[in-house]
């Protein structure tokens, strides 16, 4: 295995793995942190037992010289059989990041939490390789930390199993693991139907239905484009940080703002609405990205307009939009 060594995303420099397992790599994020590292000559094992995921968000990869795709459910006995390794690196991303992924099946997301977390650590602790966490941020608004049987429990507590877990192993055994806590991603290939912002809005225009905005459309989103969100994520993963890292927009357009600009990039002639119900929540924790600043030299670089201007083309079928100098990503990775 390839040494772990000091890294930037701003160096001209192959990255610090030869071979990386990614969990859940079928899903949004999951695929394009699969291209990425492809892309920058790291062998890549693909797991996803495509509850969530689809087989067609890496069917690009197919056929690509170091990478294999596995269908296979983490949680289920036998399966780290298949998972020879050696591994540098395992991105752990299996499980569902809110609670509309998986509505009906909690049992599944406590197993991909406990069980599935359980077996991919040993085989981080087994190639000896930086095991990485993906985790959502804690969300007190329903009470769902107090209350185990809550609503929402289930999604909860397998969030806060996952980095019990993680940062037990960390401090009992000396593995080399740590979390990283993604909030809002959105980019090419993300799911719109899963009722989210700014999914929801785009499909609405798309389809030409009213837009639909909750509350007055005051309530504020910290979007990240998945291309900074991929960046952030490699970047903790290059580091031995055991201390949760949180990876999201460090800009926060209110939701009026959001949809309106869904219907003048998709050209639709789709009304906004205006309705009671999430918007006059009180709005989710927010990303403290101060740590990801200064340790990792984490930037988001795309302004959440380019990012949905992207975003549109690619679910029109369109060429995105080439950046120009002040929208580029700030660094390139690998190049």
């Amino acid at each position: 295995m390839m040494p772990m060594a000091a890294f930037s995303p701003r160096a001209a420099a192959r990255p610090p793995w030869d071979r990386v397992l990614v969990t859940g790599g079928a899903g949004f994020l999951g695929s394009h942190l699969c291209t990425r590292l492809l892309d920058s000559d790291v062998e890549v094992d693909c797991v996803d037992n495509l509850s969530t995921g689809r087989a067609e968000k890496v069917a690009h990869l197919a056929g690509r010289p170091g990478f294999r795709f596995l269908e296979r459910d983490i949680s289920e006995p036998g399966c780290t059989d298949a998972l020879t390794g050696p591994y540098d690196l395992v991105l752990h991303l299996a499980g569902p990041g809110s609670p509309a992924a998986w509505p009906d099946r909690p049992v599944e997301i406590l197993d991909a939490a406990s069980l599935g977390t359980r077996a991919v650590l040993a085989v981080a602790g087994r190639d000896g390789a930086r095991f990485l966490l993906a985790s959502s941020p804690p969300d007190t608004r329903h009470g769902s930390d107090a209350d185990p049987v809550g609503p929402h429990s289930a999604c909860a507590e397998a969030v806060r199993f996952s980095e019990a877990l993680v940062a037990a192993q960390a401090g009992a055994r000396g593995s080399n693991a740590g979390i990283v806590r993604l909030f809002t991603g959105y980019g090419p290939g993300m799911r719109t139907d899963d009722g989210g912002t700014p999914a929801a809005f785009i499909e609405q225009a798309l389809a030409g239905r009213p837009v639909t905005v909750p509350g007055d459309g005051s309530r504020t989103h910290p979007l990240c484009y998945v291309d900074d969100m991929v960046d952030g994520v490699l970047l903790v993963a290059a580091g031995r940080s055991v201390r949760p890292v949180d990876i999201g927009g460090d800009e926060e357009p209110r939701a009026a703002e959001i949809a309106r600009r869904v219907i003048d990039l998709t050209g639709s002639d789709s009304p906004l609405v205006f309705v009671d119900g999430a918007g006059d929540r009180p709005a989710g924790p927010r990303p403290v990205t101060g740590f990801a600043r200064e340790i990792f030299g984490w930037l988001p670089g795309v302004t959440w307009q380019d990012g949905l201007e992207r975003t549109v083309a690619s679910l029109r079928g369109r060429p995105e939009p080439v950046p120009t100098a002040t929208t580029e990503r700030a660094g390139e990775w690998w190049a």
